[in-house]
């Protein structure tokens, strides 16, 4: 599964044409935005753990190598066997690597975003080896053959008609069936199976521990769970920044990911991991993968806070009605926006461009990432390394010399104002001017509010 590469007004313009997916996805966005804000206010603390959060966060990106090498001098002490890649082709080849060792050729996977971005499905079955995503969103975007299109809820923009047919065709369901319930049930059953058949389970990590050396899986299915207890071999992969200092610093994230997520008061299943079974293997895949290049730019350091709660997205209004696979990344939205450019500029160029800056995202951040500055700020580093649209870069100076200018401000808002009169369809909604197609300005006023200033002034004067 890969994305076909849009650029983001392009894919965002194919999203809307389907008006009425367009409405319900902003709705059943906005109702998990609307959750999260009555229950986070049911936390009289809810600011003070944000603030507690991103501290904790702030402290261990500063200290990330301390921390990194502690959780696994305390993993190795346990049994577990720790890899490190520096990017997702060494992350993929280190996990087909261990699988080969002990023949493993049927794969559970339940949901982890590190394996999205490094692509690792693909490079599995190209090797010969069949990998189920356990998660049921993530189960239904795979048999559609494509990435998930929100790090929470990854198949929320498929409806469960168009689920009902996809399971009709590949689980043998009734026709036409549509019922929540009965269709989980069938995905249960089928996933049952391919539970009891792998031969070894690989899982994301919320948050990795340095005191111990264990690790949190966070899931509502406890598909993490039975995949990593019922195969012999169990694989974590987990991007650097996930490490957290102590067991005492849980509380704080486990209060705010659930919450900030989907409304919950706690994730279903919160799952820790510390040692393998007997005569079971546990391994873990510690991956940068341009991680230490965003640690190093100090304007985007604070992204890598990150918890991955998607509350970014199910706020923004950009996001909502332009659909998760408008920008052609693993991780979608706001928070996507600002991590993708810092792996490959040229690709994402237009990511951070996909924002009206509002500020809702960073409002609603459990550890309080900016985001909307992050995206400002990279808009303008990807316009000084040239990845900026040439029209818009220089519709940007004109508009900035003009507005340097009172004289010129004052005699293009005349002329603006006369054109506007003659050729409102040419000049403001028609092909010259993409951001006007779906907008109407107000009437065009007679005068600005400079010349009725004047006017007003002159007349007092007179008196």
């Amino acid at each position: 599964m890969s994305f076909t590469h849009h650029s983001h007004p392009d894919a965002a313009k194919d999203f809307v044409q389907n008006t009425e997916r367009m409405k319900w996805h902003d709705e059943a966005l906005w109702f998990v935005r609307a959750k999260r804000d009555r229950i986070a206010h049911t936390v009289p603390d809810w600011e003070e753990l944000r603030n507690q959060a991103s501290a904790i966060k702030q402290h261990t990106l500063s200290n990330l190598d301390v921390y990194l090498q502690q959780f696994e001098e305390q993993a190795i002490a346990h049994g577990v066997q720790v890899h490190w890649a520096a990017d997702a082709r060494e992350h993929n080849e280190i996990v087909l690597k261990l699988l080969n060792q002990v023949g493993a050729k049927k794969i559970v996977k339940s949901k982890s975003m590190l394996t999205e971005e490094c692509h690792l499905n693909p490079w599995l079955e190209q090797h010969g080896i069949e990998v189920v995503d356990t998660d049921l969103g993530e189960r239904i975007v795979q048999l559609r053959k494509e990435p998930p299109s929100h790090i929470v809820l990854p198949a929320i923009h498929i409806k469960k008609e168009e689920v009902g047919e996809l399971f009709h065709e590949f689980l043998g369901t009734e026709e036409g069936a549509s019922d929540p319930q009965y269709l989980t049930n069938a995905a249960r059953e089928h996933l049952r199976q391919k539970f009891l058949a792998a031969d070894a389970a690989i899982t994301g990590v919320n948050f990795a521990i340095a005191e111990t050396g264990g690790f949190v899986v966070c899931t509502n299915e406890g598909n993490a769970d039975l995949g990593a207890h019922l195969a012999k071999m169990h694989i974590a992969c987990m991007g650097i920044e996930k490490v957290i200092p102590k067991t005492a610093d849980l509380g704080v994230f486990l209060r705010l990911l659930a919450r900030s997520a989907t409304g919950q008061a706690i994730t279903t299943y919160s799952s820790h991991f510390l040692k393998p079974a007997q005569g079971t293997e546990m391994h873990i895949v510690i991956v940068d993968n341009g991680r230490t290049t965003q640690l190093g730019r100090e304007a985007f350091r604070n992204s890598l806070k990150c918890i991955r709660c998607g509350a970014c997205m199910n706020t923004c209004p950009v996001y909502r009605r332009s659909g998760g696979h408008s920008y052609h990344n693993a991780v979608a939205g706001p928070i996507g926006a600002i991590l993708a450019p810092n792996i490959d500029m040229k690709e994402y160029a237009d990511l951070p461009f996909a924002s009206t800056l509002c500020g809702s995202c960073s409002d609603v951040c459990p550890v309080k990432i900016d985001i909307h500055n992050q995206l400002y700020q990279w808009r303008q580093e990807l316009t000084r390394e040239g990845y900026a649209p040439a029209g818009k870069k220089m519709a940007m100076k004109m508009m900035g010399n003009v507005l340097a200018s009172p004289k010129k401000y004052s005699f293009s808002g005349k002329l603006a104002r006369k054109l506007l009169k003659w050729f409102p369809k040419l000049s403001v909604n028609g092909r010259l001017n993409p951001w006007g197609r779906q907008r109407d300005l107000p009437d065009v006023p007679e005068q600005s509010f400079r010349e009725w200033y004047q006017q007003q002034s002159s007349q007092k004067q007179s008196r």
